[in-house]
């Protein structure tokens, strides 16, 4: 099964810088209309129409410009601010009684883009800034501050730096939710070798710890070498670092997100696995296996994850019940759910000692069972009274709550 680093940028403004798309072209049609049906009060219409015919241009021309961050460069922000301060500023030129009529400029609501566009680019100190620069605009053109002046200016101002610091709350939540999915993505990939390793290495190093004791000499060097790497390599995967989250150089581009999975046909091939068939190779003379005599039918995922956490399970067996134990293997298959239940006749788990090898970080329990029960959507409940014997019960849904899916 093939894996790759899959990198995923996030920007929760994306829709912001759609409704911005939407805002000019219907600012820009309501400027024109409005110039249209009040063109009689223009004593120099050829100005509103050549400044109107401009204003259409460039907007439709620059739609590309306001389609994402990293498209919206500072020289354009400045030509497009430029534009709307001309237009405001050139008014007076077409009607002579702008001056003492409150009324609207030529570009009219249009100027509100310009300044929500650096908003959306920079926070709120960008539309601070440009937001200014219209305001002083708007007062030169009025000649005298009137109290609808004050209003409308008053109003851009707020509304662009409100929207400003939206924007900017936005980008830190979406770097902080991208740093907590890296975290999971990360500790779902150290568990996942940690339980490999523990299948593997892990026992084999514990293994020839036991025996190269047991013959003593020589061998019993080896063994205590394994087990100095036994202890040293269970530190190395009950810890590791996660890296931190990458954020680009412009910040209103998102956050980074680094993701590992799998690169199979996993999820697009309907196929499915016998489940019985991955167990039956347990069967000996000193492990029973009961099944329901039909296929057990899993993906193929779901079922290696079983049955991979019934060898752990049957392995625990083996080291802590010695290798006389007797073991059971149950398999059920219920509509909903599958259930397999190993249980043995060996002298039980004493109270605390689970806590105590998890804490030592010897996993098997934690991760090679737990673990791959919880990835599945499962469950994994122990059972073990002191000289009793201890029962394993591990559940997974037809329809699979994690990463890797069953079928009905």
């Amino acid at each position: 099964m093939a894996k790759g680093v899959r990198v995923v940028r996030m920007s929760v403004e994306q829709p912001l810088w759609r409704a911005l798309t939407a805002y000019r072209i219907l600012t820009m049609l309501y400027a024109i209309l409005l110039a249209a049906f009040g063109g009689e009060k223009y004593e120099r219409s050829w100005v509103a129409v050549v400044f109107l015919a401009a204003m259409a241009v460039w907007t439709l021309v620059t739609l590309p410009k306001v389609a994402g961050a990293a498209a919206c460069t500072k020289r354009f922000l400045g030509a497009d601010l430029t534009l709307a301060l001309i237009g405001i500023l050139v008014t007076p030129l077409a009607d002579f009684q702008a001056q003492h009529v409150d009324g609207p400029t030529l570009p009219s609501i249009w100027t509100a883009g310009s300044v929500l566009a650096f908003a959306i680019k920079g926070g709120w100190r960008w539309a601070a800034f440009a937001s200014t620069f219209v305001a002083v605009a708007n007062l030169i053109e009025r000649g005298a501050p009137s109290r609808d002046t004050l209003h409308n200016v008053l109003l851009v101002w707020v509304a662009s730096i409100a929207i400003g610091y939206v924007v900017e709350v936005a980008r830190a939540s979406e770097r902080t939710l991208a740093r907590a999915l890296e975290i999971e993505a990360a500790t779902r990939e150290r568990e996942r070798l940690a339980r490999d390793i523990h299948d593997s290495v892990l026992q084999v190093l514990a293994m020839v710890q036991r025996r190269g004791a047991a013959i003593g000499g020589e061998a019993a060097e080896l063994g205590r070498m394994a087990g100095e790497q036994e202890v040293a390599l269970r530190t190395l995967v009950s810890s590791g670092l996660v890296p931190p989250t990458r954020v680009s150089e412009d910040a209103a581009e998102g956050a980074v997100v680094r993701t590992v999975e799998t690169d199979d046909d996993e999820t697009d091939a309907p196929a499915v696995t016998d489940l019985r068939a991955l167990l039956a190779p347990h069967a000996g003379s000193r492990v029973t296996f009961a099944e329901p005599g039909a296929p057990v039918l899993l993906t193929p995922a779901a079922a290696g994850e079983l049955a991979a956490a019934v060898g752990a399970a049957l392995d625990n067996v083996r080291v802590h019940a010695g290798e006389d134990a007797q073991a059971w293997i149950l398999v059920e298959d219920w509509p909903d759910e599958v259930i397999v239940t190993v249980r043995d006749d060996g002298p039980g788990i004493p109270e605390g000692r689970l806590a105590q090898a998890e804490g030592e970080g010897r996993l098997g329990v934690a991760l090679s069972i737990r673990g791959r029960l919880r990835d599945l959507g499962g469950t994994a409940e122990l059972i073990s009274v002191p000289g009793q014997g201890t029962e394993v019960e591990l559940k997974v849904p037809k329809i699979s709550r994690g990463k890797a899916g069953s079928v009905r």
